[in-house]
Order: structure tokens, then C-alpha cells, then sequence
């Protein structure tokens, strides 16, 4: 049927963001690999300020947070909210607005960060105007995904709508707050945060840390409660749960930003708040990775011939163990071995490795042959391919700089019988270069299943059809 017809389900910028999630996440994890070969060979910065370290590090965070990561959401929350809904999104007009508009603000980061135009906050490095434009299109994609709400044709919210919407109301109050700057040159589009000292700080870090909160958590756990029961074919574990989760998690989650700020100039009340509140948040996150584990739990003989199942599984597993990680180092005798070492490194690509890319991908694997008319991936095979790859990488990863971040951080504590340093910062990186080594390996490993991924994509929509956009009737 016509895609145009407005009792049918908005399938095209589903499909645009779908596909780009791809593109995204092979370019971004492509210059993470980069990077972690030229903390090994430092010839590899090729003597241009362009492709150097400090530029390409801010251009491969925000590559994979928000380019990858950013189509994904936009991708399945616009698809669960729809099919959720029995309702088609509000304006296909605001729909291309929002996809377009993202990939500019994509387009650039690419520009100005190998430039040397930032702002230099974590997360937050791109200048004013681009901040600017990132509201913009942020606003419209609330209107768009609020709008496809207000006319659903049932009265239930689902509850992967509420991640997705506390997920998107938070980030846009995030988003602005922590990027108001006052501009002082035009040309070079150089800006100075409105806040100052340790006040900057503090706003900076209860953006960053809500950033990982409600960008690759919430977000991504709407993901969980919409693919997870339909690839398992089963309802959520407990939907009480999932209401409990919900509503403990957005309450608490606020509050832990000063965690990053242990030993600083931030009044020590406030660091200590950030602690205990990252401590209590580890039962909410534990309750959503039980409840989708639980909900998998039921579908275990499928683990043998749906490698699907086994990115969702895998990725509940590291959800739970990175959400374990995080609020024990936040203990400030923790924090003191941990901060400013490789252990941090590791601990984030857990989470974003481990949670985000592998959840990410398995809701892709599920929603791409739906929404370009096919049955099935062209290749279960390759998917199975994939998630080993997958799998291997990100342990190799992880393991390289939890050992490396230890040792760092015995070596810099190291002291001698009269008080001096046992250990020179050298000879701490000449200790760690070989998990350096190690990790750059895995970051290749896991690159490859994403161009594994790539190919499976392209032979699956390679002459698709569109897929069937009617709307059913919901069950009553």
C-alpha cells in the first residue's frame, strides 16, 4: 500500500535512520580504533594537527554516542512508538526535518572537531551553533514522538514509550542548561560557558554522567522492553517491574553526577551525595537487567538457532555488570585507585561496548528485515559471526584496561620509605603499553563485526520491497 496514505506506519524515516545507524557506527568505532593505535604508535597522528589525538578522541565520543547511538534511538523509538501506539507518526514533514537535521549536526561535528573548534566539555564539545541546532531538532523530535503519543488509539502508554520519553524531555533540559555559553568570536564561533570554577563543573558532570543516565540508559532500555518480549516472543517478565524500574531509576539517577568529581574542589557534602546516590542506584538497574533477563528466560531454547537472542542476553549480562562497576567506583577509597586511570576507560566500554552497541545491534538485526519487507536477515549465520566478534572484541577490551587501570594505579600511589614516588609516570605507560596493545586489538575485532553487520544489511534491503505499513486494529 502507499506509503503516503495516512492510516499506514511512517516505515521511511525508520528505514533512513536504520540504515545510517550502521554507517555511523562503522565510522565512529573506525576512528576509536585509530586512536587507540596512536596511543600505541604515535606516528599515526601523521605530524597534522587534523588527525591528532586530542582532536580525533572528542570527534570518536560524540561519533558513536550520538551518531551511532543517536540513529538507533531515533530509529526503534519512532518504530515502538508507532506500532505501540496504532498510530502513524504526526507529520511526515517533521519526521524528515528530524532525520536530516541530525545527520547535519553530524556532518558538523566531523567538520569542527578535527579543527580544534570545541567547547572542550566531555560529551559537550561542539561550539554554539551547532548547539543550536542540536535543540532544534531535538524539539522537533519530542513534537514528532509526544505528537505520535496524544493520538494513540489505545489508552496504555507501553512502558518502553516512557523510557523513550523521559529519555528525550531529559536530554533536551540537559542539553541546554549545560551548553549555555556567551559567544565572544564570530568567525571562530569561540564561546565561554555562562557558569565558572567548580559551579562549571558540577553542571558539566551532572550533564555528563544524566548524559550516560538517561542517553545509554533510558533510551536504550526502551529498546530492552520493545525488542526483547517480541524477538523472545513472550511478554515482559513483570510489567510492575518495569513501572518500579522506571520511576527509581529517573528519581535517582539525577542526583549522581558529583561522583566524578571525588578529590576536586567540589564541596566534599556534594561529592558525598553523588556517591550514595550511585550506591542506591544499583538496585533499580539491577531490577530492569532481572526483568529482561527474565523475560529471555523462557526463550532459551532459542539461544542455539536465534543469534539475535544472544546480543540481547549478552548485553543485559554487561548492562548489569557495568551498573555494578560504576556505583562501586564511585566509593570515594574505590575512586581514589580508579580515577583518572585505564580502569575508567574500560568501565565505559563495558557500558558502551558491552550494553549499548550490542543491544543497539540485536534490535537492528530484529527490525530491519520488518521495516524493508523481508522475512528474515539475509545471513543468520553472519549475525552468529557478528556476535562473536562482537563478544570477543569488547572482553578483550575490557580486560586490557581493567588490568592496566589498576596497575596505574598502584604505580602512581607507590611511595618509597622516605615518601617519594617509587615510580616514574614513564615507567607506569611503559607497564600498561602492552594491554594498549591488547585493547586495539579488540577495538579491531569488534570494527570487523561491524563491517560484518554492514554487508548483511546491504544483501538483506538489496531489492527490498516495502514492508506492509497498514495499522491494525488494536485488540480490545
Amino acid at each position: 500500500m502507499s506509503e503516503l496514505k495516512k492510516d499506514n506506519y511512517n516505515y521511511k524515516v525508520i528505514r533512513q535512520f536504520a540504515v545510517m545507524s550502521v554507517v555511523w557506527g562503522i565510522v565512529g568505532m573506525a576512528v576509536g580504533v585509530l586512536i587507540a593505535a596512536q596511543l600505541m604508535f604515535p606516528a599515526l597522528n601523521f605530524d597534522t594537527s587534523w588527525l591528532h589525538f586530542g582532536r580525533l578522541r572528542p570527534l570518536h565520543t560524540n561519533a558513536v554516542i550520538f551518531a551511532f547511538g543517536g540513529c538507533v534511538l531515533m530509529a526503534t523509538s519512532l518504530h515502538c512508538v508507532q506500532r505501540t501506539s496504532y498510530a502513524r507518526l504526526i507529520s511526515d514533514k517533521l519526521a524528515a526535518f528530524v532525520f536530516w537535521g541530525w545527520q547535519l549536526v553530524i556532518v558538523l561535528a566531523a567538520i569542527t572537531l578535527p579543527m580544534g573548534l570545541t567547547t572542550t566539555k566531555e560529551y559537550a564539545e561542539l561550539e554554539w551553533p551547532i548547539d543550536i541546532l542540536i535543540a532544534i531538532v531535538w524539539v522537533a523530535y519530542a513534537v514528532l514522538f509526544f505528537g505520535t503519543i496524544m493520538k494513540r488509539k489505545v489508552s496504555h502508554i507501553y512502558v518502553a514509550n516512557w523510557f523513550f520519553g523521559a529519555f528525550i524531555i531529559t536530554i533536551a533540559v540537559l542539553h541546554i542548561v549545560n551548553s549555555a555559553a556567551l559567544p565572544i568570536d564570530w568567525t571562530t564561533w569561540k564561546s565561554y560557558s555562562v557558569y565558572s570554577g567548580a559551579i562549571d563543573a558540577m553542571v558539566q558532570w551532572w550533564y555528563g554522567h544524566n548524559a550516560v543516565g538517561f542517553y545509554l540508559t533510558a533510551g536504550f532500555l526502551g529498546i530492552m522492553y520493545y525488542y526483547v518480549p517480541k524477538q523472545a516472543g513472550r511478554p515482559i517478565y513483570s510489567y510492575r517491574l518495569s513501572i518500579v524500574h522506571f520511576w527509581a531509576l529517573i528519581a535517582i539517577y539525577m542526583w549522581a553526577g558529583p561522583h566524578h568529581l571525588h578529590y576536586s574542589s567540589l564541596p566534599d557534602w556534594a561529592q558525598s551525595l553523588g556517591m550514595v546516590f550511585s550506591l542506591i542506584l544499583l538496585a533499580p538497574s539491577w531490577g530492569g537487567m532481572i526483568n529482561g533477563i527474565m523475560t529471555l528466560s523462557g526463550a532459551w531454547h532459542k539461544l542455539r538457532t536465534d543469534p539475535i537472542i544472544k546480543f540481547l542476553i549478552v548485553s543485559l549480562s554487561f548492562y548489569g555488570m557495568s551498573t555494578f562497576e560504576g556505583p562501586m567506583m564511585s566509593i570515594k577509597t574505590v575512586n581514589a585507585l580508579s580515577h583518572n586511570t585505564d580502569w575508567t576507560v574500560g568501565h565505559v566500554h563495558a557500558g558502551a561496548l558491552g550494553w549499548v552497541a550490542m543491544v543497539s545491534i540485536g534490535a537492528l538485526y530484529a527490525m530491519i528485515p520488518s521495516i524493508f519487507g523481508k522475512e528474515k536477515m539475509h545471513s543468520i549465520s553472519l549475525i552468529n559471526m557478528h556476535f562473536w566478534l562482537s563478544t570477543i572484541g569488547v572482553v578483550l577490551y575490557i580486560a586490557a584496561m581493567w588490568i592496566a587501570g589498576v596497575t596505574q594505579g598502584l604505580m602512581w600511589r607507590a611511595t618509597n620509605s622516605d615518601g617519594t614516588l617509587t615510580y616514574s609516570f614513564v615507567q607506569s605507560l611503559e607497564a600498561t603499553y602492552p594491554y594498549y596493545g591488547i585493547r586495539l586489538l579488540g577495538g579491531i575485532i569488534f570494527l570487523a563485526g561491524m563491517f560484518v553487520m554492514a554487508y548483511n544489511v546491504m544483501k538483506t534491503i538489496s531489492g527490498a520491497k516495502n514492508a506492509d505499513t497498514r495499522i491494525p486494529q488494536p485488540a480490545h
